[in-house]
Formats: C-alpha cells, structure tokens, sequence
C-alpha cells in the first residue's frame, strides 16, 4: 500500500483515532501496518493530546506485538520533530541516543563520548532514565560525576561550547514522548517510543549513530534513518542497547551513507568472553578514566566504541586506522576531565 494513501475519513460517530487502533488491530487478515502518512497523522493527535488513554494503551500495544515498520518509524520521527526542533540552529557533529541503561558492564561508552568531546567534535546525547528497574542510566552518571544534563536549549548550547557535549533528558526535550515512555512499567513492555527516540536527531547532527538491543530493529532503523534523509548513519547491536561495542564478539553495523546502505563488521578484539560485573560501582568506572586501575574490557569497549565513532565522523577511514586514533586518544585523554 501506497506511504502517500490518503486517511480515510471516520464514521461520524467514532472517535478520529479509532481508525487508527482498528488499521492495527483488525485480526490476523484484517490488519496491517500504517502507511507513512497515516503514521504520521497518528503521531501528531498523541503530541496534540487528542487521543484518549485506553486508545493510547492499545495502539501501542498493538504495534508492539507487530513491531514497527520503517513506513511507520518515519511517520512518527516526522511528527515528533516538529514539535522539539531548537528556536536557533545548534551546530553539532554527532547525535548519540541513549535509552536503554546499563545492568550487566558499567557505561564504558560515556568514556567514548568524553574522548570524542575532548578533541573537538561536539555531541548532542539525548535519552530517558529510570524507565526499567536494576538499571544506570546516562543521566545519573554524568550528575554523579558532576557534568550536570541540559533542561533547556539554552543550557544545551552552553554546555555544547564549554565541553564538547550535552546530555538533554527526553522529559525536557520531549515531555509528551518522556511520559509514554514512563508507562514502560504500567505495561510491562516497551513501547515504540524507544525505538523512535533513538532516530529524533533534533539538531541535525551531520552523524547520527544508534545502539539497540534486539537485532531485527537494526535494519528498520537503518531504512528509516536513510529515509529521514540522514546522510551519516551507524546502528549496531550495541551491549545492553547501549552505543557500546562489545569487545568480546563481533559487532556488525549497518549504515547509511548518503543513498549507500552498508553493512560492515568489527571482529571481536578478545577470543575469550569476560565475566559480568559483580557489582556496578561508579567509583570503579572512575578510577579507570583517571588511569587508577586498569578495565580489559572496559578500556576495550572504550577503544572500539570510539573507533565505530571516529570512522562514521570520517576522522578515519578504515578500520584499523580508527582502532589506532581510538587507542592514541585514550593513552593521551584528560585523567583530570572527572
């Protein structure tokens, strides 16, 4: 079915957004995805909160047990983004999405932003906290460590030109979005919202690079990106959905440059696979960036996480030329930036 086919007009009698829920939920040989368009329209009623609770429980439940289509991905990012765009263009190299938290390793891939900040590229990072239980999220770290998060565009361009970064909660950028995201665990699923939040790139960011979990997704968001006209794209599987390679296998990311799809594998930089942290202290992480104790893995996520990042950013252009800067830049990091 055509992505331009025009919504067809509900019965006078139903509310507008039941055409929705119906489209998606119609039995096995009746339903079927949304068109872009309709994606779209969908998208823009939840922002304009024009659709009732129990239809909005149900339309995301329904596309959850479909999983999305990148038609409908691209739908929704289209809506979405009118709504969070910055008043004033914000130049920014590389948006960096983080939703999913951290439960078996520590965040090594804050490290791969810190070093990429420290030598001039700066990174918008945008994400959600506390949606899932037993989890660290990016958020609490860097006000742990004292970096602070952004609440307004403002302050987002403040911390962009005094250190290279800036972290904008999902609550301040996008409330409507944040609040969906919180019924994670009324659910008890996630909802399409952490798939979406990861494509936003707000300020049109020349790179965008994506983590997620599940590897089917990988794909969607690499055609969705692709479509949103994002001329610079890596998606991986990254460890815990996080942008972090896992050293410990081979990583395969699939990217976007300009019309080119492309799919590329890391090989794993250990033959063996380490144990999962015991216990995830901060204080650990810590003492590793200021060169304190010494991670083998975490030092390695770091290094191949950084690599994935600096080619994407076109700083290198083959793989072990990115291995090697990324390795250089750590040996030759700021122990005193936390």
């Amino acid at each position: 079915m055509s992505a331009n086919m025009k919504t067809s007009i509900p019965p006078s009698h139903e509310h507008p957004f039941a055409q929705y829920v119906r489209i998606l939920g119609k039995g096995k040989k009746g339903s079927r995805s949304l068109t872009e368009e309709e994606a779209f329209d969908a998208m823009n009623m939840i922002m304009a909160d024009q659709v009732e609770d129990v239809q909005l429980g149900a339309f995301l439940m329904l596309l959850r047990v479909k999983e999305e289509s990148p038609e409908e991905l691209l739908g929704f990012v289209r809506s979405v983004r009118q709504f969070i765009k910055p008043e004033r263009a914000i130049a920014v190299d590389l948006d960096w999405s983080s939703y999913a938290g951290k439960r078996r390793h520590l965040p090594w891939y804050l490290f791969s932003i810190f070093l990429l900040a420290e030598n001039g590229q700066r990174l918008f990072i945008h994400g959600a906290s506390g949606h899932t239980i037993d989890r660290i999220y990016t958020e609490d770290v860097l006000n742990e460590l004292g970096l602070g998060v952004a609440k307004s565009w403002a302050q987002c361009t403040q911390q962009l030109d005094q250190q290279g970064l800036s972290y904008f909660p999902l609550a301040h950028l996008c409330p409507k979005l944040h609040r969906i995201i919180e019924l994670r665990n009324v659910m008890g699923l996630r909802s399409p919202v952490h798939t979406l939040s990861r494509l936003l790139n707000p300020c049109d960011a020349g790179a965008v690079i994506q983590g997620i979990f599940h590897p089917g997704y990988r794909p969607v968001h690499q055609l969705a990106a692709q479509a949103l006209g994002y001329d610079k794209v890596d998606v991986i599987k990254g460890e815990a959905g996080e942008i972090e390679r896992n050293p410990d296998a081979d990583t395969l990311v699939q990217s976007v440059r300009g019309n080119e799809l492309i799919d590329e594998t890391w090989p794993a930089l250990f033959s063996k696979r380490h144990m999962k942290e015991s216990e995830l202290e901060l204080p650990e992480l810590i003492a590793v960036w200021r060169g304190d104790k010494s991670h083998e893995y975490g030092e390695a996520a770091v290094t191949g996480t950084t690599a994935i990042a600096l080619k994407l950013l076109g700083k290198a252009k083959t793989q072990a030329e990115a291995e090697t800067m990324a390795q250089d830049l750590w040996a030759e990091r700021n122990k005193s930036f936390i």
